[in-house]
């Protein structure tokens, strides 16, 4: 038995070898291929419309065989993406090549020379026709360290069946709600009350539209000052108003964008999303569903709502840096920027598309979006951003328990402290 074994598994054993080695030769072909188009990863937040990936692909094929993209999703929250970049960036990991960053993280990735900074001809095609706000989101001490790849505003929207004019300002808007719930009517205000970076938000908002904020130009000292106390005001008094929601201190954009399409409010300081969204959930209200510019502070003094979005920078430990900034930009070029707009809804950064007609035909706000744009604020640039927030987040919650100067000068104190790294930030 055993020799016949050996006569008949000698021809099957050669035939296998064959094979091996007929394989083991197309997978190193495969590796030579590999090798000779570096793959670049991308790091983004988590695109559920197909948008990113179409841009990968296409930036792909347009590189004519010399890089090809890798999408990489990070985490859905914020905190989260920024903790595995920053964890992997710390340990020098060479395998990021383009970093997806939220608006408030170029001047920390910066100051600790995780990314790198954008010169010459790439910074010039970087800035080319780009909006100036987005651009001072990627700025750090003059310099540019990424290129704005998508934006981000909030807008007030309405009710027109309940506010034939929407208000101009907070007190209006206010005071329009009460006149609401007097008639038994929706009257309440959607606004972001939980404590997390939708509350700074909406702070940095107001201070901005107030004349103030949050640190001074030099980022070296919190400013605040009475434009702080009336933002802290407007918040306290809100919350204390029929206006408020019963859930205002445990909402962020998402349930504020239920509240509107359940019905019982009539107003909505909320972002672009929430427009398609009642389209599709309740198409009945949708018809008079409206839109009006950021409330005012003062009636004389225009808006200053906060800017979002996600800047594309490159990592200090790429292996191919050159390829990188390259793949950047045309990740962020016009295609890719409508596609993102119009299937992602991503308000764009090149000025040039807020005049492309399918644009506006999808966005028929785009006149308040960019003229938001042109007039917003950003968040304090400072590497100690995170530290920040949380000062402001935490004193300010929940909005109804707010004592105006004493909260200002709280937060004052805890910026102070984090700015030269000394206390514990709750």
């Amino acid at each position: 038995m055993h020799a016949r074994r050996g006569r008949t598994g000698g021809p099957r054993r050669t035939r296998a070898l064959a094979a091996l080695t007929l394989l083991a030769s197309t997978l190193a072909a495969c590796g030579d291929e590999d090798t000779s188009r570096p793959t670049l990863n991308w790091y983004n937040f988590p695109d559920d419309s197909g948008a990113l990936q179409q841009a990968a692909d296409r930036c792909s094929r347009a590189s004519g065989g010399r890089y090809r993209i890798s999408y990489n999703k990070l985490p859905r929250a914020a905190d989260g993406q920024r903790q595995q970049l920053v964890r992997r960036l710390a340990a020098e990991d060479d395998s990021l090549d383009i970093l997806g960053l939220d608006v408030t993280w170029a001047a920390e990735f910066a100051e600790a020379r995780w990314i790198r900074e954008w010169t010459g001809e790439t910074k010039r095609r970087a800035t080319e026709g780009t909006l100036r706000v987005p651009l001072q989101t990627a700025t750090w001490k003059g310099k540019l360290y990424a290129v704005p790849y998508n934006t981000n505003i909030q807008l007030l929207w309405y009710r027109k069946d309940l506010v034939p004019t929407p208000p101009r300002t907070w007190s209006e808007m206010l005071g329009m709600s009460r006149d609401l719930a007097r008639q038994g009517k929706p009257h309440y205000v959607e606004i972001q009350g939980a404590q997390y970076e939708g509350l700074t938000v909406w702070f940095n908002s107001l201070i901005n539209s107030a004349g103030g904020s949050i640190l001074n130009p030099d980022v070296t000292e919190p400013s605040l000052g009475p434009p702080a106390v009336r933002a802290a005001s407007i918040m306290r008094d809100l919350a204390n108003s029929p206006a408020a929601d019963p859930s205002l201190p445990n909402q962020m954009e998402d349930q504020n964008r239920l509240a509107m399409e359940s019905g019982v409010a009539a107003f909505e300081v909320n972002y672009p999303f929430v427009y398609p969204s009642m389209r599709s959930n309740n198409p009945q209200l949708f018809k008079d569903f409206r839109w009006a510019p950021y409330p005012r502070v003062d009636a004389d003094r225009p808006a200053r709502p906060t800017i979002g979005g996600i800047d594309l920078a490159v990592s200090a430990y790429s292996r191919h840096p050159d390829l990188a900034f390259e793949a950047a930009l045309c990740l962020r070029n016009r295609e890719n920027q409508l596609t993102a707009a119009l299937e992602g809804g991503l308000p764009p950064t090149l000025r040039a598309l807020y005049d492309e007609p399918s644009f506006m035909k999808e966005y028929p706000f785009s006149k308040e979006v960019l003229s938001s744009l042109e007039s917003a604020s950003v968040r304090p640039l400072t590497p100690a951003y995170q530290n920040v927030s949380i000062a402001v987040s935490h004193t300010l919650s929940p909005p109804s328990a707010i004592e105006p100067e004493s909260a200002v000068g709280t937060i004052g104190e805890q910026i102070d402290q984090a700015l030269r790294s000394e206390g514990v930030i709750p």
